[in-house]
C-alpha cells in the first residue's frame, strides 16, 4: 500500500474504525463457516472431524438427485418462493403507493403503526394466530363460511391451502415493514415534478405512473435482486410452524428437510451438499438477473 492511500485511509480512519464491527461480523459468520462446506465431500464423522473423515468426492450430491422426494421438494420450494415474489415482495410497493397518497398525517401515523406491528411478533406467534383464526371449529373464517351455509374447513389440515397460508401469514408480517425503505425513496421525489404535471394536467393516476414509480424503479430493483439471490432459502422457521403430517407434501421445502435430515438424522455431509445447491442456484438466478436489469434499466448491484 503506497503512502498517498495509507494517508488516505488514516484520514477516514473514524469511517474505517464504525466499519470493523461489521466487516468482522462477516467474516466470522459468514466467510470462516464457508471453510466448513468441505464436508459435503466426506463422509462426515463428528467424532472424527473435518480432517480424520473420508473423502467421497460426489456422493453426496448423487445422492441428492437420487433422493425419491428430491423433486417435489425442489417444486415446493420454487413454488413458495415464487408466490412470494409475485405477491409478497409487490405488496408493500403497493401499500407504500397507497400510503403516499394518504393527505392527513395524523391518519397516515395510525396506519403505518397498524401495519409496522406484526413484524415484531414471532413466527411462533403469527403461526398461533394464524391456527387459531383458521380453526375448523373456532375459527373466524368458518364462522364466516357458516353463514352461508359451508361446511367448516381444516385448511391446516389440506396440502391445497398450506402454501397460500405459508405466503399470506408472510405477507402479513412483512408486507407493513417493507414500505419503510419505499416511503424513504418516496420522500426524496421533488414536489415540484408533481407541481409541474398537475399544471400540464396530469390526474394522481397519470403523475403515480409517470413519476412516482420511475422515481421507485431503481430501490425496487436493488430489494429485487437481493431477493432473487435467496430465491430457495425461505427460512425454516417461518414454514415449520405451519408443517404437520397432513399438508407436509405440499409444505416441505429444503429448509425444514435439512432440519430433519441434518441434525435429527446426524447426516451433515447430506445436508451441507443440499445448502451448497441452494446457494449455487441462488448465485446463478443473482447473476443473470443482474445482468439482465443492467441490459434493461441501468440498475445493478455491480
Amino acid at each position: 500500500m503506497t503512502s498517498r492511500k495509507l494517508a488516505l485511509v488514516w484520514k477516514h480512519k473514524a469511517l474505517y474504525f464504525i466499519a470493523l464491527p461489521g466487516i468482522a461480523y462477516f467474516i466470522i459468520f459468514k466467510y470462516i463457516p464457508i471453510m466448513g462446506s468441505v464436508i459435503a465431500f466426506q463422509d462426515y464423522n463428528i467424532f472424527q472431524g473435518i480432517t480424520g473423515s473420508a473423502w467421497v468426492g460426489l456422493e453426496q450430491f448423487e445422492r441428492m438427485f437420487q433422493y425419491p422426494e428430491f423433486l417435489r421438494i425442489l417444486k415446493n420450494t420454487l413454488l413458495i418462493n415464487l408466490y412470494d415474489i409475485v405477491f409478497g415482495f409487490s405488496a408493500p410497493i403497493i401499500l407504500a403507493l397507497m400510503l403516499n397518497e394518504v393527505r392527513k398525517l395524523l391518519a397516515k401515523r395510525i396506519i403505518q403503526t397498524i401495519v409496522y406491528m406484526p413484524h415484531f411478533l414471532s413466527w411462533v406467534i403469527i403461526s398461533g394466530i394464524f391456527i387459531g383464526i383458521l380453526s375448523p371449529s373456532t375459527g373466524m373464517v368458518n364462522h364466516f363460511l357458516n353463514l352461508f351455509g359451508i361446511d367448516s374447513i381444516y385448511f391446516l389440515g389440506e396440502d391445497s391451502f398450506i402454501r397460500t397460508i405459508i405466503v399470506g401469514s408472510g405477507m402479513w408480517r412483512e408486507t407493513g415493514w417493507s414500505t419503510i425503505i419505499y416511503l424513504a425513496a418516496l420522500a426524496g421525489i421533488n414536489p415540484q415534478l408533481y407541481e409541474a404535471a398537475d399544471i400540464d394536467g396530469a390526474n394522481r393516476w397519470q403523475q403515480i405512473w409517470k413519476i412516482t414509480i420511475p422515481t421507485l424503479m431503481p430501490t425496487i430493483m436493488m430489494l429485487f435482486l437481493l431477493q432473487i439471490g435467496n430465491f430457495l432459502d425461505f427460512g425454516f422457521e417461518r414454514v415449520d410452524v405451519f408443517l404437520n403430517p397432513f399438508n407436509r407434501v405440499n409444505g416441505e421445502i429444503f429448509d425444514t428437510y435439512i432440519y430433519e435430515a441434518g441434525l435429527l438424522q446426524n447426516q451433515y455431509s447430506y445436508t451441507t451438499a443440499i445448502g451448497i445447491f441452494k446457494s449455487v442456484v441462488g448465485l446463478i438466478l443473482l447473476v443473470g438477473a443482474n445482468f439482465v436489469s443492467r441490459k434493461t434499466t441501468g440498475n445493478s448491484l455491480y
